[in-house]
């Protein structure tokens, strides 16, 4: 459910730099035999129902607060074979998108800030996709978890109880073979806690996210580790984003949170939520070196607790967006191939316990197939301790609809 532009987190918008909204989901649908795409925005600024034009997604994915309107006008001139696109144009479309609520401006900031305090006075992180994603009541979600779980292979469990776990955050029925891998790996261990590194599609201040509220599931509450969270906010200063906001709608560990629930529910274990950003426009330059200067007392601070004993990693990620929905020219169907080799050298690096060419890799393409996963994964390998990781299952979700494809993976990491 990742938004057509990634999640990168970048100046505010202005009048000749214009920001489209990174925390909306676009649906295709067809209406009356024209392709559309249907806006959610969990927010609830934007209505329920508001339809935008197939085409326009490219176009969001250009507005990204750092080009100009003119460089916008530009590059969909270029886009559209030459056709002319002027500054004028663009900027009348920006004051429209506007108008719609599907721009960061001034206005929706506003309106977001409300929403923000009435979930920081919430006492527990509601459900937000049962019923939707998943069922929502116990018994149904315990015969569905148990129906995905079954599904994976027998070299799904390790021999020695995992330290870590890569799960996708897609749709869990998307990506039901890659869930029952990874959780199968872990069902029954006897933990005490369990840090998820989720991504914050809707982050947009510093590059990870806490909040120490409990997560509600029809299963019953998780609990989390409100003395861990609280070690991490005092090791995190400035890389962290001050509000809890981005955790309220964020799919990526609330799906995790649901089978951990499930799997592990004879263990009383609590949870750490953090969320993941985006390097973009936070990172000096996209390398280890970058990253380790500016998150580095809060990797250390993490490192500590995952090294503690009774504690599992998980990163609940996908990996490559491609296509027209996340603002390439091409359909994915002729990214595919690049973008799984991308995965697989991604992964490899993450197996043979090297973050240096971890993000070697990811500056070779320049990330130019938006891993939403960059930041959990690379934070993965630097705190995680000397490790075999195993990959249990790698796939991709075509969306027809849009020429548009998500990949994602399943892996377990065991002590070496």
């Amino acid at each position: 459910m990742p938004t057509a532009a990634g999640y990168a987190t970048v100046a505010a918008m202005s009048n000749d730099h214009p920001r489209a909204r990174h925390d909306l989901e676009f649906i295709p649908f067809d209406h009356e035999g024209q392709p559309t795409i249907l806006v959610r925005d969990r927010l609830e600024i934007v209505p329920w129902g508001t339809g935008i034009p197939q085409g326009l997604l490219p176009v969001l994915a250009l507005l990204d607060g750092r080009q100009s309107l003119a460089a916008v006008a530009a590059a969909v001139t270029e886009a559209q074979g030459g056709r002319l696109v002027t500054a004028e144009d663009v900027a009348g479309l920006v004051a429209e998108l506007d108008k719609a609520g599907l721009l960061d401006s001034p206005a929706y900031r506003e309106r977001k800030a409300a929403v923000a305090a009435d979930f920081a006075a919430a006492p527990t992180r509601p459900t937000v996709f049962a019923g939707q994603a998943y069922p929502d009541t116990a018994a149904d979600l315990a015969t569905y978890c148990d129906a995905v779980l079954a599904e994976a292979a027998p070299q799904a469990r390790p021999a020695t109880a995992p330290l870590a776990i890569i799960a996708p955050h897609i749709d869990p029925e998307a990506g039901r073979a890659g869930y029952a891998a990874a959780y199968a790996a872990i069902r029954g261990t006897a933990l005490k806690r369990v840090i998820v590194l989720g991504v914050g599609h809707q982050l947009m201040s510093g590059l990870y996210c806490l909040t120490d509220k409990p997560f509600a599931t029809p299963l019953g509450d998780v609990a989390t580790d409100a003395a861990a969270v609280a070690r991490l906010r005092r090791a995190g200063g400035t890389c962290l984003d001050p509000s809890e906001l981005p955790h309220k709608a964020e799919h990526s560990i609330e799906f995790q949170a649901v089978f951990l629930r499930h799997g592990l529910a004879a263990t009383p274990f609590a949870m750490v939520p953090v969320l993941c950003g985006s390097p973009v426009g936070i990172l000096a330059e996209s390398s280890r070196q970058a990253f380790l200067d500016y998150a580095g007392p809060f990797l250390a601070e993490l490192a500590a607790l995952v090294r503690e004993p009774g504690t599992l990693l998980v990163a609940g990620v996908d990996l490559c967006h491609i296509g027209g929905k996340f603002g390439h020219a091409e359909p994915a169907e002729l990214l595919e191939d690049a973008a799984l080799s991308h995965d697989r050298a991604l992964l490899a690096a993450l197996a043979a316990g090297d973050p240096e060419a971890f993000w070697a890799e990811s500056a070779r393409v320049a990330d130019n197939y938006n891993v939403c996963g960059l930041t959990a994964l690379a934070t993965l390998a630097e705190v995680l301790p000397p490790a075999s990781m195993t990959l249990l299952s790698h796939d991709i979700m075509r969306e027809a609809a849009t020429l548009s494809a998500v990949t994602f993976a399943a892996a377990a990491f065991t002590a070496r």
